[in-house]
């Protein structure tokens, strides 16, 4: 008699090989549900029709910023703690009394911020700017009639 036939199966090395790769693959698929389920990544919205109807009047806000000539300059402290804000328009451009900011993290929403920033004059805005993860930002600075979508680097 051979020798390998009083041994069994389990000490065969093509056996485990053959058992290797589904073995492999339903780790994977634990590990792929796990990082599914942990992370919220926000990127679906629960409301997108009502989304797609909104994009009409998204669109004339930002013409409307674009008829007044809007730019934006953004200055931070050293720390991040304080935000300033110049909006700077044609001679059609009113500075309202307040803006809404919104922080937009390109890829996480649920980094994002949303600020209520005061005129204290001259076009300026200024309010403290809350703890955010290092990255690129957008900005969206908005007033009742228009909007203005800027971006902002944080180190």
């Amino acid at each position: 008699m051979d020798r390998r036939n009083k041994q069994g199966w389990a000490t065969e090395p093509y056996v485990w090989l053959i058992l290797l790769f589904p073995l492999l693959a339903v780790i994977g698929g634990i590990v792929t549900t796990w990082l599914a389920v942990s992370s919220d990544d926000g990127l679906v919205v629960d409301d997108y029709y009502k989304r797609g109807l909104e994009i009409n009047r998204t669109l004339e806000r930002d013409r409307a910023a674009q008829g007044y000539d809007l730019k934006s300059i953004i200055h931070t402290t050293e720390d991040d703690r304080k935000l300033r804000i110049i909006l700077q328009g044609n001679r059609l451009f009113t500075p309202p009394e307040k803006i809404t900011l919104q922080l937009l993290h390109p890829t996480r929403s649920g980094h994002d911020r949303k600020l209520l920033l005061e005129h204290s004059g001259s076009g300026a805005y200024h309010g403290g700017l809350p703890p955010l993860i290092k990255g690129n930002w957008h900005v969206l600075i908005e007033a009742q009639d228009w909007r203005l979508l800027d971006f902002l680097f944080i180190l």
